[in-house]
């Protein structure tokens, strides 16, 4: 019995002593809190919230103690419109450019934070409101002000900079001096990488910037030159050549001829690229060279500015194809022209009729075109592909031929018997070219390469029939309505001496008539009677031999500046 009653007294001892340590616990925790209370009593932040932010707490670079959030934002807002009215460097590679900050479109995208300054240190747990008051007594708070720019008026900044700012690449070039290539060596060149500089710039403007503080460095991103040394190194071998003749030009057709030559000097091809000669040569005008020359125009001849270039595609197409390259676009002429074979020529008329051709090859390829004594040449210069033992030729063949036809005007205005050429004809023809392909001297291929055709035009004669007298005109009149050429010589022949004498006064009623006819050479004894009337203003002796006429007039371009070219 007495040990459960001593058992009893133990565990009333034991309840005792820890009812009493709980006591002092709980007592030691109220006196700590009280006297964090009294620690706190003299911290408006444990006060009711009076809307007014506490000292030391910054938006950005804006000092808002004291003020309330309404206060806060016109603050914020008067430091923005401030610091826009100030400017900005922006620094590249190459050069700077002062910028009006206005220009950046910037504006303020987290008003909000005006109520979270107001805010701190008056919300939270006890614990964190009292860290956040010590934070702001012993250490100024800065938040975060963001801001923003507009970036689509930020990147036109760069493109109405470019000079300034960027530089272009320098592209490595190649010329021909006393028979040698040198290559004159290019240099890289700079362009803003617009994306990541206008990242750059709202990144610095967002962070927090003064007005002492105002420099950004764009982001720059480095251009190599598309043409460089090596590649043109590789420039060594003669690929083709060709030759033409334009002796007989007048001194206007012969100076667009060497114009046009120097035009396409020295111009360097890369690997796959296209080139054109009409880009090369063009505009056809007094301003880049050129003058009035004889050109094709609807089957006729006609000056225009750039008569003759067309010898000079034509000459350059030969070079062309013996240099083995991709030929992409060639037309022939609407007339046959004498400085080349048949199916050799390449016209040009404005932009429906050029020459153009690819650089096939691996290597860069160089035009050498010049004049001499008369003579157009072109050489095309590259890195020989082709073995040694392979040769090429091509072969003009004249596949049909329509001869060119005769019409004969009556003129009263031309004296009796005289027979004079106002326009001159063409020869039709159809014709192809092939390409003859040898190994070691050994024909191994012939393919054709073009087809052409060349439209017959007719001679035009004006005939005179003026005398006194009326038989004679009669007669005359009569013959030239054959269109025979032998009718009409021999009405001449036959009444030259009573159209010389005086012996008939009478006025013939037709004198006023004009009649024309036509005949083809193939058929001088075929009659007609076409009674059409046709005058025209241009002449030219008969003295002008068939030979040296056609040369003459068919040394002529396609091109005509109002697009009417056949």
């Amino acid at each position: 019995m007495k040990s459960i009653v001593d058992n009893g007294r133990v565990e009333e001892e034991v309840i005792m002593k820890y009812g009493f340590l709980r006591n002092i616990i709980l007592s030691a925790t109220a006196v700590a809190c009280a006297g964090i209370f009294v620690g706190f009593s003299g911290e408006r932040a444990l006060a009711a919230d009076d809307g007014v932010i506490l000292n030391n707490i910054y938006i950005g670079n804006v000092d808002v103690s004291g003020m309330t959030v309404e206060q806060a934002s016109r603050a914020v807002e008067d430091y923005i419109d401030e610091l826009s009215e100030g400017t900005t460097v922006l620094v590249g590679d190459i050069g700077e450019l002062e910028v009006k900050n206005t220009d950046f479109g910037l504006s303020w995208n987290n008003e909000d934070i005006a109520k979270e300054a107001a805010d701190y240190g008056k919300s939270g747990n006890l614990l964190s409101r009292y860290k956040q008051i010590k934070d702001a007594e012993n250490n100024s708070v800065r938040l975060h002000l963001g801001v923003d720019i507009d970036k689509s008026v930020t990147a036109e900044i760069f493109s109405e900079n470019e000079a300034s700012l960027e530089t272009l690449p320098v592209e490595s070039t190649l010329k021909r001096e006393n028979g040698e290539f040198v290559v004159v060596e290019g240099h890289d060149g700079v362009n803003i990488n617009v994306e990541e500089s206008v990242e750059a710039i709202e990144e610095f403007f967002d962070a927090g910037w003064t007005q002492e503080n105002n420099e950004i460095t764009l982001v720059c991103d480095t251009v190599s030159p598309e043409v460089t040394t090596e590649e043109l190194e590789k420039v060594q071998d003669l690929l083709g050549s060709y030759s033409t003749n334009f002796g007989s030009s007048s001194a206007s057709r012969a100076k667009n001829v060497s114009n046009g030559a120097s035009k396409i000097n020295g111009s360097v091809i890369m690997p796959g690229e296209q080139f054109s000669v009409y880009n090369a040569v063009s505009p056809f005008t007094e301003e880049n060279g050129y003058e009035l020359a004889g050109t094709y125009v609807n089957g006729q001849v006609e000056e225009s500015f750039g008569g003759g270039i067309c010898q000079v595609s034509s000459t350059l197409y030969n070079a062309v194809l013996y240099s083995e390259l991709q030929v992409d676009e060639r037309s022939n002429h609407s007339m046959i022209v004498t400085y080349v074979s048949p199916s050799r020529d390449a016209a040009i008329a404005g932009t429906y009729k050029d020459f153009k051709f690819t650089n096939d090859t691996e290597a860069p390829v160089y035009i050498e075109g010049f004049t001499s004594g008369g003579v157009i040449y072109f050489n095309i210069y590259g890195q020989e592909y082709r073995d040694s033992s392979h040769s090429v030729e091509y072969e003009s063949e004249t596949l049909t031929t329509t001869e060119c036809e005769e019409y004969f005007t009556v003129d009263s205005s031309l004296k009796f018997g005289t027979i004079s050429r106002t326009e001159s004809g063409h020869t039709g023809y159809t014709a192809c070219l092939w390409k003859v392909t040898y190994e070691n001297g050994v024909e191994v291929s012939r393919e054709k390469i073009n087809s052409s055709t060349y439209k017959m035009t007719p001679s035009k004669y004006s005939v005179g029939i003026s005398c006194d007298s009326h038989d004679a005109r009669k007669a005359l009149k009569e013959a030239i309505a054959t269109g025979n050429r032998a009718t009409i010589e021999a009405a001449i022949s036959e009444w030259a001496s009573e159209a010389a004498g005086d012996e008939d006064d009478d006025e013939d009623e037709d004198d006023d008539d004009d009649s024309s006819s036509k005949k083809k050479n193939k058929d001088s004894s075929e009659d007609s009677s076409s009674d059409t009337s046709e005058t025209t203003e241009t002449t030219e002796t008969t003295e002008t031999t068939e030979t040296t006429e056609t040369t003459d007039t068919t040394q002529t371009t396609e091109a005509a500046a109002d697009g009417t070219v056949q």
